[in-house]
């Protein structure tokens, strides 16, 4: 089932076009990463899809039911740091959330969100000693008050040191095994990779792909090889099977194919057999970060 579609939504700022025609589909019980880089429309369509933004066209659904404010109470938001109050308690910080926003019920689910967000023994702590992870699980309980189906997070890790970044993705996936649905928009493609199941990669404004997290960011195999003629050995590749691009650069020709599919006896092979004496054939691994760039390099959005 899934809990969000978004279909056909493009959104523009004058002549920028912040989001061009966007279909994404984000299953139940998936941690949905929204990943791409800074200026690619993540923070845009997250506005539109809580209703802080109108799309200019385009639909999205929740839970196959639209979009309504009864609706808008199974969702918990996090788009930026919650402005909390330095000299009152986590506790105290929640209860002010809760007067304003009207979510949660009383003290005993306040009690609760911050037992998941492991600030329970710090709850009556002033905001002002908390360290930067700290200061952002506490937005993030905000978000869990009256239990909300779905999470919708911002760049919950930006700005936060190693152990901060440790701390959120340790909580997410936590959340995600307690049943909620997370959307999370980043560009950090370490951060996705680890915590997402699912992820939807975006390109000035363009969706370049989406899809499970292991079938969109597989790493590619690269055999690296060489010959006395490498013009007439890199024709030869193009036609072998399962060769997805082959290019030269330098001394060498490189062979792209799926990753655990590169067999490198078989090329040595169809080199043999043509009358192309290898004197270099190796195995690469295309690293995360490569195929990352690949993708969102080779998306074409509105030039404006």
């Amino acid at each position: 089932m899934a809990i969000l579609k978004v279909q056909d939504v493009s959104k523009s700022y004058g002549r920028i076009q912040a989001l061009n025609r966007v279909n994404i589909e984000v299953p139940q019980g998936s941690v949905f990463g929204i990943l791409g880089p800074n200026g690619s429309g993540k923070t845009t369509l997250l506005s539109i899809i809580l209703d802080v933004l109108s799309a200019d066209t385009g639909t999205y659904s929740w839970f196959g039911a639209g979009t309504s404010p009864e609706i808008r109470k199974k969702i918990g938001s996090l788009l930026e740091t919650p402005n909390f109050y330095h000299y009152l308690s986590a506790v105290n910080n929640l209860k002010v959330t809760h007067e304003i926003s009207g979510r949660g019920n009383d003290g005993s689910e306040i009690d609760a969100v911050l037992k998941k967000v492991k600030l329970y023994e710090r709850r009556t702590s002033r905001f002002s000693t908390y360290s930067l992870g700290m200061k952002q699980r506490l937005a993030i309980s905000a978000a869990l008050l009256g239990n909300p189906t779905v999470l919708v997070l911002d760049e919950p890790t930006n700005g936060l040191d190693p152990v901060g970044i440790a701390e959120i993705r340790e909580l997410i996936i936590l959340l995600k095994e307690q049943g909620h649905t997370i959307i999370i928009a980043s560009h950090l493609l370490d951060e996705v990779e680890k915590v997402c199941t699912h992820v939807a990669i975006l390109n000035r404004g363009v969706l370049v792909t989406t899809g499970r997290v292991d079938e969109v960011l597989v790493a590619d195999d690269s055999v690296e090889l060489s010959a006395a003629d490498n013009t007439r050995l890199s024709e030869l590749l193009k036609n072998f099977n399962g060769v997805k691009k082959v290019h030269v650069a330098g001394q060498f020709v490189y062979a792209a194919f799926n990753q655990g599919t590169a067999n490198l006896e078989e090329i040595n092979r169809l080199c043999f057999s043509n009358q192309i004496t290898l004197n270099h054939l190796i195995l690469k691994k295309q690293k995360l970060e490569a195929r990352f760039f690949e993708l969102t390099a080779d998306s074409h959005a509105n030039p404006n």
